[in-house]
């Protein structure tokens, strides 16, 4: 154990580029200890062992994978999501909700998207300067949860405002709002009842009456309490995809002359600058060793996404950011991968890709500001702002 290196989570280079700090280390072992004051875990830093970890049912996600929060206790059943639960309950809960998450679902919402990108581009044309995170990229996701939800356009601020905590990190903010979001859901859910619609919530109810093995309402607000969470990946990805398309002005002078490269410059976008830097952490249900290093029972153990996604022993110039890199034997773990896949990953790439299309065509213009603003977080890769020109707008 004495020879597995150490990071310190909070130091300045860590926290600057945690893709360039964490190379070295991922050459010398394929696991390091992740160490901050008063806290320390493994990490998982190549992309074999990482796919390996991930699918491997001696890694157990757990109540003990999350830090909890101080809510009421009424609440406290309806924070129990899918991402803490193992074995035949997650199948069951898995298979129950997937058909309303798959690719062709995610393509049926993407006219909606394009309105809910279209009405937000509409508000800033005609300015000279914003902030893309708060004008944009952040009320971006919720707005889609809403619409994904069936939230009555009355109530889109309040969860707008839970949004904004959710993408901040705001912790003490978001457990005030935690009683608001489950009598929200609650109310959502009881509205879709009476009046089903084209929205993943009546799916969802539709799923429960048809099949014998049933969603309990319970279950239906924790998966929405999981979209409340998840869901704020597209924005910090679309916030951090503008900031690398404008670092890289071939790339992004490519992407505008032919849109059909944008499926492909979003994958490799979340392999560059995927907003989850770390896996939530799995803990060991017995001894198991990685490579030479033996991982004791009960501890816990993350992926370094930011690590393995620069893995030379996966990616050809892991280093090089190409919007037309070929899809090979191995891929981008920035959903995951195994049992716990996002289930929001087609959503999330489908609003990503409208969102970044049309940005592109709406302002050829766009260039960066002064003021950029990228929270130091070891966890989660996300800019709380983005100032850029939009200088001329072009008619939609």
């Amino acid at each position: 154990m004495s020879d597995v290196p150490e990071i310190l989570l909070t130091d300045p280079d860590v926290l600057r580029d945690p893709f360039t700090a964490y190379s070295p280390v991922r050459e010398r072992s394929p696991i390091a200890k992740l160490s901050a004051p008063g806290f320390s875990m493994w990490a998982v830093l190549r992309h074999e062992e990482a796919r390996k970890m991930l699918s491997d049912p001696r890694f157990a996600l757990s109540p003990a994978s999350y830090q909890r929060m101080e809510i009421p206790e009424h609440c406290r059943p309806y924070m129990r999501s899918m991402q803490e639960i193992e074995g035949p309950e997650h199948v069951r809960l898995r298979r129950l909700v997937s058909p309303a998450f798959t690719p062709r679902k995610a393509a049926a919402l993407r006219p909606g998207i394009e309105r809910l990108v279209d009405d937000l581009l509409d508000d800033l044309a005609g300015q000279d300067r914003i902030d893309l995170v708060t004008a944009f990229a952040r009320p971006l996701p919720v707005d889609v949860i809403c619409a994904l939800v069936g939230i009555p356009e009355t109530h889109r601020p309040r969860w707008r405002e839970y949004g904004t905590m959710v993408a901040a990190g705001d912790g003490p903010g978001l457990a005030k709002a935690v009683p608001g979001i489950v009598e929200d859901s609650l109310a959502a859910i009881a509205n879709r009842k009476l009046e089903p619609a084209e929205d993943v919530v009546s799916q969802l109810l539709q799923i429960q009456a048809e099949d014998g093995d049933r969603l309990s309402e319970t279950e239906l607000v924790a998966l929405v309490w999981q979209l409340v969470l998840g869901g704020q990946v597209p924005g910090n990805l679309i916030a951090n995809a503008v900031e690398v398309l404008l670092a890289h002005p071939a790339q992004l002078a490519a992407l505008r002359e032919d849109p059909d490269l944008m499926p492909g410059a979003v994958e490799e976008l979340m392999r560059w600058c995927s907003p989850q830097l770390l896996t939530v952490p799995r803990i060991t249900t017995t001894d198991v060793r990685i490579g030479d290093v033996l991982i004791p029972e009960g501890e816990p153990v993350t992926v370094a996404i930011a690590a393995a996604n620069r893995d030379p022993r996966a990616f050809h110039d892991p280093d090089v950011f190409d919007i037309r890199r070929a899809a090979g034997p191995a891929w981008h773990l920035a959903f995951a991968h195994g049992p716990h896949f996002c289930l929001g990953a087609s959503l999330a790439r489908v609003q990503t890709e409208v969102a970044l299309t049309a940005l592109l065509r709406r302002f050829p213009d766009l260039a960066l500001a002064d003021g950029l603003l990228r929270i130091p977080d070891p966890g989660t890769w996300r800019l709380n702002a983005l100032p850029v020109t939009l200088r001329a707008a072009v008619a939609n």
